[in-house]
């Protein structure tokens, strides 16, 4: 008996000791992978912050990526380490991640939308867009979605796929914009006159650009009015401010140099009833029949 469990001890010591040894250096190579993956993460992020130029964008999407190949190094090694044939887990993997792919192509169509979005950059955190009918200012770009801010301070989140295949507007990316605002006037009113003061107004104010030069064109023809239009350039943080001022300063200039901005109106003729009565029982059929 006594035989026996020495016989046994001297088998399951060396099987212990072989395969205890594999699990604590599985376990060891899993704990530095993991501060490895992190360490490396954290250094990505520096480096790539100290490139100029650099879209802040990229900067979390790039390291993180470097973060999870370096996980998946340690496990296959990890697994290797336990005489797992790691060929077949990557071709298992691979026939899995079909599978996964087809249940999930909605949300893989927005990671695809993320990546394309990251990498041909038709915007970045801190620009004002609008990609079909979705504006705000860009707060952050994820493999799955992207968060926005709007004008009234709501927070907005939607999918990639949803923004990448739509037309993207993005109103922050060009230094300078142009600005158009319409002003009606009377149609008794002098248009030269009424177009040098609106031109007055625009080469006063310092926002404007000299270069191209502002310009007063006459636009349409109303039905109660004639319509200008003022034309200049201003850099795009000035836009709205410009655009306020001067729907504001408009009304004041052209009222106190004596121009009218006339209210929508229609003119109506009235014809008296007897009048009106004559006049039909003179028509011939034939001209009642036409009207």
């Amino acid at each position: 008996m006594e035989e026996k469990i020495n016989s046994a001890i001297a088998t399951v010591i060396p099987l212990v000791t072989e395969y205890g040894l594999q699990f604590i250096g599985a376990v060891l190579t899993l704990i530095v992978g993991w501060i490895v993956a992190g360490w490396l993460q954290n250094a990505t992020v520096k480096g790539l912050r100290r490139i100029p130029r650099m879209d802040e964008t990229l900067v979390p999407f790039l390291a993180t990526i470097v973060r999870y190949g370096v996980l998946v190094v340690v496990i296959v090694a990890v697994l290797n380490q336990f005489g797992v044939e790691t060929t077949s887990i990557i071709a298992l993997l691979g026939a899995a991640g079909l599978a996964i792919g087809l249940a999930l192509q909605g949300t893989l169509s927005n990671i695809a939308a993320g990546v394309m979005l990251l990498m041909l950059r038709p915007f970045k955190a801190g620009e004002y867009v609008d990609a079909g009918g979705i504006g705000g200012t860009v707060v952050q770009i994820g493999l799955f979605t992207t968060e926005f801010l709007t004008a009234d301070g709501v927070y907005l989140v939607a999918p990639n796929s949803s923004i990448w295949n739509q037309s993207i507007i993005n109103y922050s990316r060009n230094p300078t914009r142009r600005l158009n605002l319409v002003v009606g006037i009377s149609y008794d009113d002098n248009i030269e006159g009424a177009s040098k003061v609106l031109m007055d107004l625009m080469t006063k104010d310092d926002r404007v650009h000299a270069d191209p030069e502002p310009q007063v064109l006459v636009d349409t023809l109303g039905n109660s009015s004639v319509n200008l239009k003022m034309r200049c350039w201003t850099d795009t943080a000035n836009f709205w401010p410009l655009q306020f001022d001067l729907t504001k300063n408009t009304k004041l200039v052209i009222e106190s140099a004596g121009y009218s901005i006339p209210f929508p109106q229609q003119e109506v003729h009235f014809i008296p009833a007897e009048t009106g009565m004559e006049n039909l029982l003179a028509a011939s059929p034939k001209d009642m029949k036409k009207s």
